[in-house]
């Protein structure tokens, strides 16, 4: 029989108070564990989330307000004085002009207000200080040609004839060296057909008018000459500028140019041009009450984006010079068509830009150093002497010199390579594969953002009888494209926060793995958080990278966005110690952060987008060309962008926070809300005041381009450079419209893809006297082929003529026996080679065309002829309306105006050819 083991009473004590003590070790560590999971769990409520959000937009929001909004209050002319700068007084000018109505070249209008830019002008040359010399000369241009060989103008030539302007130079009466150094401050009293033109350009002329009232009862004291041209044929190709630059006795006098210019009409009038040389910029910078300037609009201008031009480009390519190139830009729709009213001109945006100018003015005028013309063009191609220049709020701008930017570039660059390289090697190989991944989590951050916004883009085309939805509202941008880019960048973040995480768990320390289970989650998620926050100034360097490489000026945006982040998450989150647990991103890091670029860049973001919004009525240069599809896609694409380059770091804070699912849905309702008012039509597409821009021209066509008749063809067409189709346009007004690709017209400029035509009582308002003729009147084939063509455009003073650069080398052009284009190398575009003729009443109505055939043309080789259709298309375009065109115009829908520019035809157009093969 087995004996049963017995435990004595101390052993049984013992056992029981290590089994209590074993509880009690047990607990503390789980309270411990308790506290450090408290920890380390993000304080991010919904509530906090959201409210961050408001912060940051707001704040984005008012520096926007407080930089492009702010005017100065108006000034009566007893408060400015006779030195001082009055927007009322200028005000007055602008009614007065932009009451003329349309005053394009060579119309009536016109000529009222020549006459009244001289007698303003006569004024102030009687009411000047004694000592000071005022100037005014009437410029008549008789014939000349502008073939500048940049931007708009590949493969043209602009011809003029007959115009006139106004010119006023003032300095000190005693001093004749000040009328050898002068600065020239330019802007055009000519419009587009189609509107009064109180922004384009009735405020320039009128705040030139003002400033030269001002600087009147100043000049006595200048060392430099103060000039002020009024030109016309600004709308037509910078003819006015071209012309006073080739032809009038001041000219070399000129040491720096100053442009006046307007895309919209009203707010601030900003620099959007400067140089070559630094030297005007720097200055202004210096002395301007209110500088507005940013670096970023003339590289989106210089590279093409904004398709335009300014008379600045012939002053710095045909006159050498330097200098600044202003722009008002609010309302941008409305450019060039009937909305660009008074009205629209915000009060105090004549101030704005008058004590700007009259302050910049009386320094460059009274300094010894104003730079001269060779020194200037000496540093026309130095990319170094480039200057990086930006306004902050409106009230200080920052300046300084290309070379300058690209030793602080480089040094933050090295710097930041530097402190990224010893990081990752203290951290060994799971930093280096972290930081790979967090790379990865910003290319799926971009992918998932442009796939989310870019669907969006299509969703909208096809449940929007519209193209553009959003014109009249931009801000419904923000809901469209706006929420998916911002959905798609969260998902895209997301998933590279997950591949983070899965990394991270598997390559935890020693030390981490002895610790429990849901704290080493916690950690993870806290360094997977940290990554993230970091790659976003991966990002931004790799931009500064490529923006210094390319010596982009608005590279200091990604200089801003990369040292301000990393400035704030170096002072609150870093640490030396490779012990230290990570600990989750503190609200005041990103709120640090955020503060420097917004204040920088937040105001100029939204106004860029605003800007491109606006423009994007214009977007289809050869109407029905691109696909209804297209503006919406670009637009997306652009929100993605900075949807993925500003949030980047907003969005590192969202996946541990409690306001995930908050967000997501606040971002999808307002997805739902924008296109739900969209599709039902609640916010219109287009308004009287932000309207659908469009054209109605009266063609006669000669060309035998229809079912192969020789005889006049009429017929109405309607177009529109606003991307859509014009359905529910003819519909409205029931003029007899077809609408299609099949025959729309050749416009020599441009060619209409798609348009809508009505041959209903179209052959009255016209007559085959006004049909202009091409006639062969002499070839010749010896060593070369020579073809004499004469051209009589008969009533018009405005045409369009186009050569087959396939067929022809060179050509020659006269009128009135006075050689307008000589022999020599021509450019073309697109296998043309396009002359513009734009002129005043008395212009030249008959020319001569001397062509000079290719050497593989020296025989009359019909077969090749016949691969094409014209050796030769004119346009002749006047300004007169038909029966036909007054009719469509009175039903034409409120939401549509009409929009003109160089380009484009008048109401009423001509069109004639010469066809191959060529015979006499």
């Amino acid at each position: 029989m087995r004996q049963r083991n017995r435990t004595s009473p101390a052993e049984s004590a013992a056992a029981g108070a290590a089994e209590t003590s074993g509880e009690s070790s047990t607990k503390k560590v789980e309270e411990t564990e308790l506290a450090q999971l408290r920890f380390m769990r993000p304080n991010r409520s919904a509530y906090v989330m959201l409210s961050l959000f408001g912060v940051i937009f707001y704040g984005s929001w008012g520096v926007y307000r407080y930089q492009y909004d702010n005017l100065p209050t108006p000034l009566t002319a007893e408060h400015a004085g006779k030195r001082g700068f009055s927007e009322i007084e200028a005000l007055k000018h602008v009614k007065t002009l932009s009451g003329l109505g349309p005053h394009p070249v060579g119309s009536d209008a016109l000529d009222l207000g020549l006459q009244y830019v001289a007698i303003a002008a006569e004024k102030i040359k009687n009411t000047s200080h004694w000592e000071v010399d005022v100037e005014v000369d009437h410029f008549h241009v008789v014939t000349g040609a502008n073939m500048l060989h940049r931007g708009l103008f590949v493969g043209k030539s602009l011809v003029y004839a007959d115009i006139t302007h106004i010119v006023l130079r003032l300095s000190p009466k005693y001093s004749s060296e000040a009328r050898e150094n002068a600065i020239l401050v330019s802007s055009h009293i000519d419009t587009v057909s189609t509107t009064g033109g109180a922004g384009d350009c009735s405020s320039c002329v009128a705040v030139m008018l003002e400033l030269a009232r001002g600087i009147s009862q100043w000049a006595h004291g200048f060392k430099n000459s103060i000039i002020f041209l009024f030109n016309t044929g600004e709308e037509e190709g910078l003819n006015g500028a071209h012309s006073f630059m080739t032809q009038h006795p001041w000219t070399g006098t000129i040491r720096m140019a100053i442009d006046l210019e307007a895309m919209g009409v009203g707010g601030k009038s900003g620099i959007f041009q400067a140089g070559p040389h630094p030297w005007a910029i720097e200055n202004f910078a210096m002395v301007a009450k209110y500088p507005t300037g940013q670096i970023i609009g003339q590289e989106l201008f210089s590279s093409g984006v904004i398709k335009s031009a300014t008379d600045f480009q012939v002053y710095k390519e045909v006159g050498g010079l330097s200098g600044l190139d202003f722009a008002y830009t609010d309302h941008t729709a409305v450019y060039h068509t009937k909305n660009d009213k008074l009205e629209l001109l915000k009060a105090g945006s004549l101030q704005h830009l008058g004590e700007n100018m009259l302050a910049f003015l009386l320094h460059t005028a009274s300094s010894p150093v104003l730079a001269k013309v060779e020194e200037l063009g000496e540093q026309e191609n130095n990319a170094h002497e480039q200057t990086v220049y930006f306004d902050i709020l409106g009230m200080y701008m920052v300046v300084y010199r290309q070379r300058f930017a690209n030793m602080l570039h480089s040094s933050v660059i090295m710097q930041s390579l530097l402190i990224w390289a010893f990081s990752l090697f203290m951290g060994g190989n799971r930093a280096a594969i972290s930081f790979l991944l967090s790379c990865l989590s910003v290319i799926t951050t971009w992918i998932f953002s442009l796939g989310f916004s870019v669907l969006a883009a299509f969703t909208l085309s096809s449940i929007s009888s519209s193209a553009l939805p959003y014109i009249s509202n931009p801000w419904l941008v923000i809901g469209l494209f706006g929420s998916p880019s911002f959905l798609g960048a969260l998902a895209g973040q997301h998933i590279g926060f997950l591949i983070l995480q899965m990394y991270l768990s598997h390559a935890q320390s020693k030390r981490e793995q002895m610790l429990s289970p849901s704290v080493r989650a916690s950690l993870v998620k806290l360094e997977a958080e940290r990554w993230l926050f970091k790659s976003g100034i991966l990002q931004w360097l790799f931009i500064l990278m490529v923006g210094n490489h390319y010596t982009v000026g608005s590279s200091y945006l990604a200089l801003v966005w990369l040292a301000s982040p990393a400035f704030s998450y170096g002072l609150l989150e870093a640490t030396l110690s490779p012990t230290r647990l990570p600990k989750p991103l503190k609200i005041a890091t990103l709120l640090l952060a955020l503060s420097g670029p917004i204040l920088v860049s937040g105001g100029s973001i939204i106004r860029l987008l605003e800007s491109l919004i606006g423009n994007a009525v214009r977007l289809d240069r050869n109407p029905g060309g691109t696909p209804e599809y297209l503006g919406n896609v670009i637009v997306a694409v652009i929100v993605a962008a900075v949807v993925c380059l500003t949030l980047v770091y907003l969005l590192s804070y969202i996946h541990l926070s409690g306001a995930k699912t908050s967000v997501i849905i606040a971002a999808s309702a307002l997805f739902v809300l924008s296109i739900a008012a969209i599709w039902s039509g609640i916010i219109p597409s287009y308004t009287e005041d932000t309207a659908r821009l469009v054209n109605v021209v009266h063609v006669v066509d000669t060309r035998g381009n229809y079912s192969g008749k020789q005889e006049p063809i009429s017929y109405v067409s309607l177009f529109s450079t606003t991307p859509g189709k014009l359905t529910r346009e003819v519909e409205q007004m029931k003029q007899g419209f077809v609408c299609g690709k099949c025959e729309t017209p050749d416009f020599v400029t441009y060619s209409v893809k798609y348009g809508c035509w009505s041959n209903d009582d179209s052959g009255s308002g016209w007559s085959e006297l006004d049909i202009p003729t091409l006639q062969i009147i002499a070839d010749t084939i010896l060593e070369n082929r020579i073809t004499e063509v004469s051209m009589d455009t008969k009533v018009s003073r405005r045409w369009a003529l186009g050569i087959n650069a396939e067929e022809i080398d060179d050509f020659k052009l006269t009128g009135d026996s006075k050689e307008l284009i000589p022999l020599g190398e021509k450019s073309s575009a697109d296998g043309w080679h396009i002359i513009q003729f734009s002129g005043g009443k008395n212009a030249p109505s008959m020319f001569n065309l001397t062509l000079h055939w290719g050497v593989r043309n020296c025989t009359d080789k019909l077969d090749r002829q016949r691969e094409s259709k014209h050796l030769l298309k004119l346009r002749t375009d006047v300004d007169r309306l038909t029966p036909k065109v007054e009719r469509i115009l009175k039903k034409l829908p409120p939401w549509c105006a009409l929009f003109g520019k160089s380009t484009s035809p008048f109401t009423l157009s001509f069109l004639a050819g010469l066809s191959l093969p060529v015979e006499l």
